[in-house]
């Protein structure tokens, strides 16, 4: 009897999982069914997509534009890869890549773009939300919507305005200063090194002091909050992954909360000294010209709180919202600016014309003697904004190698109209502003795979001149990125410290000497240094460097 039970037992378990297997198939073949019957009805209408099949939707022939792609490429590449195969498809389209991401209108059309980021800003999708919810905590004002964001987004304004940012131009530069005694030392030891793990020390502690005033001294030992931050970034994920180990790895919910507690507790500690130091001063209305971001945040938060001026303990709605955006700019404001310098010295040395006219333009404006440039941008960063060329070779940069683009999420009865006048319905889609497309379209830019600092300097009506609205690095609209001018600023001022004294050339051929790649593309647009993850160079950019006999 008790054997007959438990055979009944077992049976009745394996019931139950065939059951259960037989109704996740169901509602996955339901699910398929209600993706595909969506994208085909506006097959049907004549809106323009890749080849599609019902049952594999574009996932096949993805598979197929990825086969010329190295396999760590960026994803921003599949689309500008599309285009060139179908140069009639046209710069606004449908892709379906369900069920390992979500269903895509691909807008790369500066007419199309305006729609959906300065004539009506779509709200962020939520895939963005998901992968900066281990870093920010799901406060951060990228993702934030509504007035939340608005309330948030003018409190840290302040802070990333230019002229503001200049007064801070002597951090960058202290910084930068330690960034070239390490270049000194690789130069002595004849090494070979990665570029952008240099770049993302250096950007990290220039947003440390920029920020929140702290020196964490980053490119010369190890800090608690950068070591918890680059775990977090390693284990990040737009949950898109086809390997299913990566994308439901159960280890990364633990993960994230214990780098989220490391993070949480050294930036608490920071925002409580600075309410400390706040209330020190005698006038709560006085700014001081060289306060870092937090400092004039908290400025302004308590401007527009005047009750809570008197407590001992910093307020916790603004700690709790403080400690998101520092975490998100340490992250953002740090690791797409590294990207971006590194790119910056990756083409000029392909480019020695452009390094040579660039290193006239910083001798003609800040003298020939480099011992005395840290001095004069110190004192005077306003000479950074006389060196057009130099601005010119950063907009180039930055429009070849985009280091982000901008994710939304479709709307109930909003559509995008093409130049066609085509409509183009936007509900139950992530609305993908693809800049890498737009910026690299022959239609938008003459000779769009060549690096022309030139057409940043030509007049109106020259073919070379940009078409309005083709360049979106840092994308417009209330939506644009928060910290553009203080890139900016810091390429400039890392230009002017290290082009002069340093030749910095790529060493992908020597490190990949012996190396086994086995079969597969190793270039992008036949180009080494392709973007792969965050939008960094492939290998970080192995680099030698050398002197510059002057």
């Amino acid at each position: 009897m008790k054997l007959s039970n438990l055979f009944g037992d077992h049976g009745s378990i394996t019931l139950t999982i065939v059951l259960f297997l037989v109704l996740a198939v169901l509602n996955f073949l339901l699910k398929l069914y209600r993706a595909r019957s969506l994208v085909l009805k506006l097959r049907r209408q004549g809106l323009p997509m890749p080849p599609y099949s019902p049952f594999f939707g574009h996932l096949l022939f993805c598979a197929k534009i990825a086969s010329g792609l190295p396999k760590d490429a960026h994803p921003n590449y599949m689309p500008d890869m599309i285009r060139r195969t179908m140069p009639d498809l046209g710069p606004v389209y449908y892709l379906d890549l369900w069920p390992f991401g979500p269903q895509m209108l691909v807008v790369a059309a500066p007419s199309s773009l305006y729609q959906i980021t300065q004539e009506h800003s779509l709200p962020k999708h939520n895939t963005m939300r998901s992968f900066l919810q281990p870093v920010a905590d799901g406060l951060d004002i990228i993702t934030m919507e509504g007035q939340t964001w608005k309330t948030w987004r003018g409190i840290f304004n302040p802070g990333f305005s230019a002229s503001h940012l200049m007064t801070l131009s002597s951090m960058i530069v202290e910084e930068t200063v330690r960034f070239c005694e390490i270049l000194q030392t690789h130069f002595q030891n004849h090494t070979i090194f990665r570029m952008k793990d240099l770049t993302d020390n250096l950007t990290i502690d220039v947003i440390g002091r920029v920020v929140l005033d702290t020196q964490l001294g980053s490119q010369t030992r190890s800090n608690s909050l950068v070591d918890g931050l680059r775990m977090q970034i390693r284990w990040l994920t737009f949950g898109a992954d086809i390997n299913p180990f990566k994308r439901y790895n159960p280890l990364r919910p633990l993960v994230h909360w214990y780098n989220a507690q490391r993070m949480n507790r050294y930036v608490s500690r920071e925002v409580d000294i600075r309410m400390a130091n706040y209330q020190h001063k005698e006038k709560f209305q006085s700014v001081d010209p060289t306060m870092s971001v937090i400092d004039l945040a908290l400025t302004a938060y308590l401007s527009a709180n005047p009750e809570k001026r008197a407590t001992k303990a910093v307020d916790g709605t603004f700690k709790k919202f403080a400690i998101s955006q520092i975490k998100l700019f340490l992250f953002a404001g740090h690791d797409t600016t590294s990207s971006s310098i590194c790119y910056i010295f990756y083409v000029l040395s392909l480019n020695p014309s452009a390094l040579g006219r660039v290193c006239a333009e910083h001798d003609e404006i800040l003298g020939s003697n480099l011992d005395k440039t840290t001095s004069l941008i110190a004192q005077n960063p306003f000479l950074l904004n006389r060196l057009p060329y130099t601005l010119a070779v950063i907009k180039e940069t930055l429009r070849m190698y985009p280091a982000v683009t901008s994710i939304r999420a479709g709307e109930p009865g909003f559509n995008v109209s093409d130049d066609q006048g085509r409509q183009f319905p936007t509900d139950g889609f992530l609305v993908w502003a693809n800049s890498q497309i737009v910026q690299r379209d022959p239609a938008y830019w003459p000779r769009s795979d060549e690096f022309l600092p030139e057409r940043w300097l030509v007049s109106p009506g020259d073919p070379l001149h940009p078409v309005k609205g083709a360049w979106r690095p840092f994308e417009y609209g209330p939506r644009n990125c928060i910290g553009q001018e203080l890139a900016m600023i810091e390429m400039k001022i890392i230009m002017v410290m290290t082009l002069r004294r340093f030749h910095i050339e790529p060493a992908y051929e020597e490190m990949d000497h012996g190396r086994r790649f086995g079969k597969g593309v190793r270039t992008v647009y036949g180009e080494r240094g392709y973007q792969i993850e965050r939008s960094q160079p492939s290998d970080n950019l192995p680099c030698r460097v050398t002197k510059v006999s002057r």
